[in-house]
């Protein structure tokens, strides 16, 4: 039970720090375009986050994703699934932060899956690990920000071609309110992607808990996805909630203008493509990155003006983070479940 406990806590500080660090994500354009103020900006994202989980809850109507990350390692080739998790999401906890302090906008998403097969791997073999599902979610690696960049090409093209007669100033205007639209739009996204891959991880932990014990509390048992708690999302789209009010100042510094300098017109267009890519994954039950995801959508829209005025060297950088992130997670968490070994029986 004790460990139990500390894996939810855990799951709730990285949802906490995902948050934290993905703040930038939803608020970066907002921000940088001066529609609002960071401490409006991150608020507003904030209240969207939690929003997202009535969406998922009463009108898409189920998890997806979170049955999609509890799939990613096969709990019943561990004899210690606890040791498992909890070496996944300390080996994640740790590379997020490591990644925050140095203004890595990397992927908190592929840290939580990485550490978590890593640790799998460490304890069983490749064997306990689904390559077919790891697999989809390391495709999309590459596919979800390409999602984003041609969406916000398209999206770019059609508003461009839909105001050419209005007035800069005018339409700067009109886009600057529009830009709380999509921007609000973008955190329901995020707060249903990101969310849910923590409740995976939970859930995970409750069914391997409730298998292995005799008498558990009836909020604790869980036998399949279907059997999730309320308690689950609620604390997992709170905490998300919560980090993201708590900002992430230094990765928002390279999402809104190291990339590309952003007009309102420019961050409606890539917020908008943002959340209609992760909208589509949603439906798709993909876990994907938001951060790779509104990356791409700002160079797909940077890209319209021309070529040079997206700065490919901070692009070449984020991409190096985006491919280290699932191995070096995975092999911290193997160092992690290796040392957690030595410590607790």
């Amino acid at each position: 039970m004790t460990l139990l406990i500390i894996i939810i806590v855990l799951a709730i500080i990285f949802d906490f720090i995902n948050g934290f660090h993905d703040a930038a994500n939803s608020i970066a354009t907002v921000v940088s375009t001066k529609v609002l103020t960071p401490t409006q900006a991150v608020i507003w994202a904030a209240f969207f986050n939690f929003v997202a989980y009535f969406i998922a809850k009463f009108i898409i109507g189920g998890f997806g994703i979170a049955d999609t990350v509890s799939k990613t390692v096969d709990m019943s080739f561990i004899a210690n699934p606890s040791h498992v998790i909890i070496a996944g999401l300390v080996a994640a906890i740790t590379w997020n932060l490591i990644t925050w302090w140095l203004g890595i906008p990397s992927s908190s998403s592929h840290t939580l899956i990485g550490g978590f097969a890593g640790a799998g791997i460490a304890a069983s073999g490749f064997q306990a690990v689904h390559a077919g599902v790891i697999g989809v979610i390391a495709l999309f690696i590459v596919v979800a920000p390409l999602i984003g960049m041609v969406g916000g090409n398209f999206i770019t093209l059609l508003t461009l071609h839909l105001v050419k007669k209005v007035k800069p100033n005018k339409a700067d205007r009109w886009f600057k309110r529009l830009q709380l639209i999509s921007s609000a739009l973008l955190s329901i996204g995020h707060g249903l992607n990101d969310s849910q891959k923590v409740m995976g991880i939970i859930a995970a932990a409750l069914i391997a808990f409730s298998q292995t014990n005799v008498d558990v509390h009836p909020w604790l048992q869980m036998d399949s996805m279907a059997d999730m708690h309320d308690w689950v999302p609620l604390a997992c789209f709170t905490a998300i909630a919560v980090g993201t009010m708590c900002g992430g100042w230094k990765i928002m510094k390279t999402m809104g203008n190291r990339i590309t300098k952003i007009t309102p017109i420019e961050g409606f267009c890539a917020q908008s493509a943002g959340a209609l890519t992760l909208f589509i994954t949603e439906v798709l039950h993909v876990p994907v990155s938001t951060t790779h995801v509104i990356t791409g959508s700002i160079i797909g829209v940077g890209s319209i003006k021309r070529l040079s005025a997206v700065r490919w060297g901070v692009t070449k950088d984020l991409l190096v983070a985006w491919i280290l992130t699932i191995p070096v997670s995975a092999v911290m968490a193997m160092l992690f479940y290796y040392g957690l070994g030595l410590f607790i029986a």
